[in-house]
């Protein structure tokens, strides 16, 4: 019999989505007084990926399936139950996730991708091709293990989970497809060839998307932490204006040199934004992008430089600087901090009963 832990935390906390695998989810409502973390058993880790724990938007409460004929909602009076007929819950509805470390989806995210972006309308592109010469490492950086998974899988998995996501496009290396393919998800995934420079790679991943896909979702497999919240956040906005990238504000002082390495000005930091993944762009406007960058071969340092060739706005989603890009040994270092951190930050408070997956 599988087993769902359910546990209570404090009214307006916001806890960490925990990986699968026996490690758990979490669960937030928009207007409810508590959320609820629900996990399998630790004795059915290894049947975790066989079970689908989902989300599922049911009005103002979230629920979560364990994919056997029963949900559980979140509410302000506790967990109920109700029979769900089989594959209703097939799918995870990010709508009501709780985010990662108190972050929390803003009530018009909530709203737009409830009643705007219909389920499975995103498709993913995950660039996960590169050689990270700078780690040192017999292998990709993306492979490596962070926190005993895979870099890659990481994001790989968040997505996974997500009902606006219908198809994960891996773009990799063939040697190294068998990491995805033993992940037992339910999303279509899908195998793109890289090509020399990235935007080969992402031209490579665009051919296999959806002709239904009304977005595509570019995002980097070196950066593992990247928030449901601010997934949703950047695919709102990019719905909204045709493109957008998840970013945030520049901390440090930049400034412009010469090739002598002398400075030439001081750049104003109130202005300047550091780029992160993903990067949300209307699949027309990508390729239209890409036309012009071969025909008149511009130089494109990231993918929404593409679409500002067109002269079509950009918008900037603000993220959270915890999306670092896992380049060093000392980035792994850090990734596995804030990911201990996370974990160690949610404080449970009393454990409500548990319920027996029929």
């Amino acid at each position: 019999m599988d087993t769902l832990v359910i546990k209570s935390y404090p009214a307006g906390f916001t806890s960490e989505i925990l990986r699968s695998c026996g490690a758990g989810h979490s669960l937030s409502s928009n207007k409810s007084s508590t959320i609820y973390a629900f996990g399998i058993d630790q004795r059915k880790r290894d049947e975790g990926h066989k079970i689908q724990r989902s989300v599922k938007l049911a009005g103002k409460n979230g629920g979560i399936s364990c994919g056997k004929g029963r949900v559980v909602f979140g509410c302000e009076h506790g967990p109920r139950i109700r029979a769900a007929r089989n594959g209703e819950t097939e799918r995870a509805s990010s709508i009501c996730r709780a985010a990662q470390a108190s972050e929390s989806v803003p009530a018009g995210v909530v709203d737009r991708l409830a009643k705007e972006i219909p389920d499975g309308s995103v498709s993913v592109i995950l660039l996960a091709g590169g050689k990270g010469k700078r780690m040192g490492a017999n292998m990709p950086k993306q492979y490596l293990p962070l926190l005993g998974q895979p870099i890659a899988l990481h994001s790989f998995h968040t997505f996974s989970v997500m009902a606006v996501v219908g198809e994960i496009i891996v773009v990799c290396d063939p040697s190294y497809r068998d990491f995805f393919e033993d992940e037992k998800i339910s999303t279509p995934v899908k195998f793109a060839v890289p090509g020399k420079e990235r935007q080969d790679s992402v031209w490579s991943g665009l051919q296999e998307i959806s002709k239904t896909a009304k977005l595509v979702c570019i995002h980097d497999s070196a950066r593992p932490l990247v928030q449901t919240s601010d997934i949703l956040k950047v695919i709102s906005d990019a719905w909204v204006h045709g493109a957008a990238v998840l970013g945030v504000p520049c901390k440090a002082t930049i400034k412009e040199a010469g090739r002598d390495q002398f400075v030439k000005k001081t750049l104003d930091r109130r202005t300047l934004w550091e780029m992160q993944t993903p990067q949300v762009i209307e699949p027309e406007l990508l390729r239209k992008g890409f036309e012009l960058v071969e025909r008149e071969r511009l130089e494109v340092t990231d993918d929404v430089s593409i679409v500002e060739y067109l002269k079509h706005p950009v918008l900037i989603t603000e993220g959270c600087y915890t999306n670092l890009k896992v380049t060093t040994p000392d980035d792994l270092h850090v990734a596995e901090r804030i990911l201990h951190e996370r974990s160690n930050s949610i404080a449970p408070g009393s454990a409500l009963p548990v319920v027996s997956c029929i």
